[in-house]
């Protein structure tokens, strides 16, 4: 990804209700990109955007440009499973398939895309759970169920089942606001290794954690995007004085 993402005007609706506002930057290759703002500020939206999973609420829409790699993922013809298989996904809540064992959480989107041949799918899980540094950890109880782990393991299990199919982009809404310290360490950490070869955009409460893993931010208020630019000084010396009202705490 060269390119990385570029959005330009983009506005989303639930029903009448206007939620993004012209949102307008680019996201940089292989890079760690963390939004923040208030709750209800439109970051899930807008990261829920950029692989068409807004669209899939009822009454929802989207006017704009996102563009990775110089194609627009709303022109005409665009099919948004593929969107979503090279912009993966990782949600506040970890949410394995609870029937499915270990293995099948990570091999279900293989599964999806045709993929029968039982050797390439243990490869291809065996990558994925290494590649989210779980491995080690599960290797001898890949038939237990997903559920029957820790939260912070059932996390880097949906990390693991996003990275099965091969994802260029990996968007993350909240994915420690469920976790204790230390297992929110390791998804830090994981982040900070993943970004070797992924575009990572992280929706994060925590300012401090937006600080550690990312190098750029964006500050969202009231849908829109106030401002955007490297990290360290957007939480060092921010522009406008709604950021810096947010990041000393005096409202959000």
């Amino acid at each position: 990804m060269a390119d990385g993402i570029r959005v330009k005007d983009l506005n989303a609706w639930f029903g009448d209700v206007h939620v993004l506002h012209g949102i307008g930057l680019a996201i940089a290759p292989k890079a760690v990109t963390a939004i923040i703002g208030p709750s209800g500020c439109g970051k899930s939206t807008f990261i829920r955007c950029l692989n068409r999973m807004h669209e899939v609420v009822p009454g929802a829409r989207v006017s704009g440009t996102v563009l990775v790699e110089g194609e627009d993922l709303y022109a005409p013809g665009v099919d948004p499973v593929e969107v979503r298989r090279k912009i993966g996904m990782v949600f506040q809540k970890a949410n394995p398939f609870p029937t499915m064992s270990v293995f099948d959480n990570v091999a279900a989107g293989l599964r999806l895309a045709g993929v029968r041949n039982r050797a390439m799918l243990n490869d291809a899980v065996e990558r994925a759970l290494t590649h989210a540094a779980l491995w080690d950890e599960v290797k001898d109880r890949l038939d237990r169920p997903g559920s029957s782990l820790s939260g912070g393991q059932q996390q880097r299990l949906c990390i693991a089942r996003a990275l099965a199919v091969g994802p260029e982009v990996l968007l993350m809404d909240e994915p420690c606001s469920a976790l204790d310290p230390i297992a929110t360490a390791k998804i830090e950490e994981l982040i900070l290794e993943l970004r070797k070869d992924l575009t990572i955009v992280i929706v994060t409460h925590n300012m401090q954690q937006a600080a550690r893993v990312s190098e750029a931010t964006g500050f969202f208020l009231l849908g829109e995007l106030v401002e955007f630019g490297v990290t360290r000084a957007l939480f060092t010396n921010p522009r406008d004085t709604r950021t810096e009202d947010y990041i000393t705490g005096r409202f959000g």
